[in-house]
């Protein structure tokens, strides 16, 4: 740490945050720490996350995807005595310390800096010392033996003697959803349980308590517990984190490739800058254009005042308010389930689970008894958790505080005697409306009507907040983060009176244009009807195979888990299933399924498909999926440890009924076997060994047998694995990261686990020549079959299947079918010639939209 340069400029007196920020941003670029770029990227920050920390500290710091423009760590402070003004809250900013960090290393800087905040006589001195050098031995200085901890203030709460060890592989850190459920799960037991994330120690019955462990992505947890159930809360809760990260992750791709393929339709977009008389920037968080009418969107506010008539009838209202609220939440959250809106059900699920908490109960209560009136004291707690919420450095859990702003007023309403739900949208609205907001709730979400409602931008909120998955579960184009230019009142003082006007919304690049030109809006309906044009091609032939302009054709199948997914991915343009993940069926359970209930589920998935093709990945447990119920050692370095096919080796208690339960299904129709994670022969031929010893025992017919080519020494001996297994099935997310060597789960190292690196696509044309020679065919169900650029590539590298999300089916095909083989041929050897992913992006230039290529009617009679 002392080793950490530090910038400062005294006695500075900014306009507001963003000159702040500007200004120290500034000093790290005169010091050569950033690219001067990087000061647009902390200021993007800014409109993700409140980076004010507390007591007089602001951190601005760029957003992770531009850690590039990183050249060395280093901090710029801009002393400000009189203070400037940080977000919404009337917070003074009087140190802001702009971090630049180059790898980890801003993680001893914000420990420094908690320790700072929380002297008062240092931080008021240093907020006004004339003396530069004394800011930079505060930040810099070793923190002398035995200093209070972070944890200081939190000792109330323990660590039990029973516990385990635990890491948070959330994508999204630990937020609202999951922390429900965590809480749902510890409250089925008697046993006390705790949450230790750091230095702070979290009640796991409390969904608040939960999120203010700010527990972001591979946080190190160990959960405890204590009383007659201990043990078997232990295992369940345990059980229920490791599930819910599966499904994390497969969300989180799941974004990923939604992302890409609107990314595929905004390229046709160009560099199109329409004018217009204001110009929003904010962040893309669902993908679409529209042109419509501006309107505000805010709810009502609603007027407290603070009546106290007794203990006993306060209690009585807020019991009556929460019973009333709970009833709407589980009504509401059946209806989204009941529409196919899972994503929105399960957001009301976790505010049900808010509801429930402990902690904001007793704070509430606390305040009726000291004479104050019900809605008073619950409006007066849910503030201040809001405001912690919107406190937080992650911005991803800070988002979550609209979550209890929602759940707040819903009880409120109730408690003021008016219906749980905010007054919904009304006639008057146009047809064509674009709303504008602070944000959009989950309650307001569910009120909008999507023939009426062309989509919304919002002042506040993140990609990953609950308004942009609503939004996208809705279909509807949203921009977030645009800033508090696009509400009607800014601080006091009258905003531009938007509402009413016409507008142009780009959901691809995160754009707002209000009152357009009437050139602009011809060119935003012309591009309009062109991207609709290539929807609605996709979509009319995504069952027609994706053969290219010259005879060649590429079998394209879905990564499914489940049986009833099958018939979604089929209605999709899949072939078949290219992946059935089987790990899903012991994280789903708090016990190892037995045979009889893995037979029934591989049996399901084949007779679903009804002849169709089917591989089935067998158990792929270690590295970042953990099932605390398999009782696997923890590994200081689980990727390089025992996972996939070294586990299955070690475990025939995994093995073997998995293979019974694989054989067993395949009586009933056509079934391949995938091994994951094989890194040499050897383990082919043990593998093997072990089927051909269950298969005699159930004389059963023999199945085709694959591996998964998932780290370089398969794809480098791919020649010598080929004449062992029947297929192969390359595995790109994985591949990446150990082909790179980054984990693509790190915070800070994930972006460059880039799939379309030239070393990743060498490594492809390996194992496809090494195939060839045995005549293999090969598959691939990572991430980069999805990607129209990643699919051309692996198809001119050779590649005979691709298997992905059944969302992105339509896309792929498409593009294929627009092109001839000879070209993508052409497009691989081009990008195995560069040095870079981004040089092998610029070739995607070469791929033609779909209005480039000619439509043929198919006869669909």
């Amino acid at each position: 740490m002392s080793t950490i340069p530090v910038e400062v400029r005294l006695g500075a007196a900014p306009h507001n945050r963003e000159d702040a920020v500007r200004a120290a941003g500034a000093l790290l670029a005169q010091a050569g720490h950033i690219q001067p770029a990087y000061v647009e990227s902390l200021l993007q920050r800014e409109k993700v996350a409140n980076t004010f920390l507390g007591e007089g500290l602001a951190i601005p710091h760029g957003m992770v995807e531009d850690k590039h423009l990183v050249r060395r760590t280093g901090l710029a402070v801009l002393q400000v005595p009189a203070g400037v003004r940080w977000g919404d809250d009337a917070k003074q900013a009087k140190l802001v310390v702009a971090i630049a960090a180059a790898s980890d290393e801003h993680i001893q800087v914000l420990r420094r800096l908690t320790r700072v905040m929380r002297d008062a006589d240092l931080m008021q001195r240093l907020a006004t010392t004339g003396d530069a050098q004394e800011i930079v031995r505060a930040l810099t200085a070793d923190a002398p033996e035995g200093s209070a901890g972070a944890g200081a203030q939190g000792a109330a709460l323990e660590d039990f003697p029973l516990g385990r060890e635990l890491s948070l592989n959330y994508p999204s850190g630990l937020h609202a959803r999951p922390a429900g459920e965590w809480a749902r799960v510890a409250g089925r037991f008697q046993a006390r349980v705790h949450v230790r994330c750091g230095d702070a120690v979290a009640d796991a019955k409390s969904v608040a308590a939960l999120l203010g462990l700010g527990a972001g992505r591979g946080a190190q947890l160990r959960v405890s517990a204590q009383g007659p159930d201990a043990a078997a809360a232990l295992s369940t809760l345990a059980a229920t984190i490791a599930r819910l990260g599966e499904e994390e992750a497969r969300q989180a791709e799941l974004s990923a490739a939604r992302q890409a393929q609107a990314q595929g339709l905004g390229r046709e977009l160009g560099d199109w800058q329409p004018a217009a008389r204001h110009t929003f920037t904010g962040i893309a968080a669902s993908p679409g254009l529209v042109v419509g009418t501006l309107v505000h969107a805010e709810a009502a506010t609603l007027e407290v005042e603070d009546r106290f008539t007794s203990v006993a009838a306060e209690a009585a209202a807020l019991d009556g308010a929460f019973a009333a609220a709970q009833a709407q939440l589980e009504q509401l959250a059946a209806d989204a389930k009941t529409a196919g809106r899972t994503e929105q059900a399960g957001i009301f699920a976790a505010h049900q689970g808010l509801l429930r908490d402990a902690e904001l109960m007793q704070a509430v209560s606390r305040t009726v008894v000291q004479r104050h009136g019900a809605a008073w004291a619950w409006r007066h707690a849910v503030h201040e958790r809001v405001i912690a919420q919107r406190a937080l450095p992650d911005a991803t859990l800070a988002a979550r505080a609209a979550d209890l702003q929602d759940v707040g007023e819903r009880v409120l309403r109730h408690l003021l005697g008016l219906d749980g739900d905010a007054e919904g949208p009304g006639t008057a609205w146009p047809e064509d409306a674009i709303l504008l907001a602070d944000d959009i709730s989950p309650s307001m979400a569910a009120q909008i009507d999507p023939g009426r409602v062309r989509g919304f931008c919002t002042a506040r909120g993140g990609p990953t907040a609950h308004t942009a998955i609503l939004a996208r579960a809705l279909g509807l184009p949203a921009v977030v983060a645009a800033g508090s230019g696009v509400l009607p009142v800014q601080g006091g003082a009258q905003g531009p009176a938007l509402s009413g006007m016409p507008a142009i919304l780009d959901g691809y690049r995160g754009r707002l244009y209000v009152a357009p030109s009437e050139t602009a809006l011809v060119e935003a309906r012309e591009r309009m009807a062109r991207l609709a044009g290539r929807q609605a091609e996709e979509a009319r032939t995504r069952r027609e195979p994706a053969t290219t302009t010259d005879g060649h054709t590429v079998e394209i199948a879905a990564n499914v888990n489940r049986a009833d997914q099958v018939a979604k991915a089929l209605e999709s343009g899949a072939e078949g299933v290219g992946l059935m993940r089987t790990e899903f069926l012991f994280l789903e359970r708090d016990t190892v399924p037995d045979e009889e209930a893995q037979y029934q589920a591989y049996r399901g998935m084949v007779e679903a498909l009804q002849g169709r093709p089917l591989v089935v990945r067998t158990l792929d447990i270690g590295g970042d999926k953990r099932v605390p119920h398999l009782d696997l050692p923890v590994e200081e370095n689980p990727f390089l440890g025992v996972r996939g096919a070294r586990l299955a080796l070690r475990r025939d208690d995994l093995l073997v009924p998995q293979l019974r339960a694989l054989y067993r299904a395949a009586r009933h129709g056509p079934l391949q076997v995938m091994f994951p994670m094989i890194s040499t022969v050897e383990e082919v031929h043990a593998l093997r060994a072990r089927m051909e010893a269950v298969r005699a025992e159930l004389q059963a017919p023999a199945v085709p047998v694959g591996i998964m080519i998932e780290v370089p020494s398969a794809a480098l001996a791919a020649d010598r694995l080929a004449a062992h297994v029947d297929f192969f099935s390359i595995g790109t997310n994985d591949l990446t990261q150990y082909t790179l060597a980054v984990d693509r789960q790190h915070p800070e190292l994930a972006g460059m686990a880039d799939s379309l690196h030239p070393a990743v696509l060498r490594l492809v044309e390996r194992t496809v020549v090494g195939a060839a020679r045995h005549g293999r065919w090969v598959g691939v169900c990572g991430g980069l079959a999805g990607e129209p650029l990643g699919a051309a590539l692996l198809v001119g590298l050779g590649v005979q299947e691709l298997s992905m999300s059944a969302g992105d089916i339509g896309t792929v095909k498409a593009l294929l079918r627009r092109h001839s083989l000879a070209e993508l041929q052409a497009l691989a050897r081009s990008a195995l010639d560069v040095d870079t992913a981004d040089e092998v992006r610029a070739l995607g230039a070469a791929l033609r939209p779909a209005a480039q290529a000619p439509v043929q009617e198919a006869d669909h009679g």
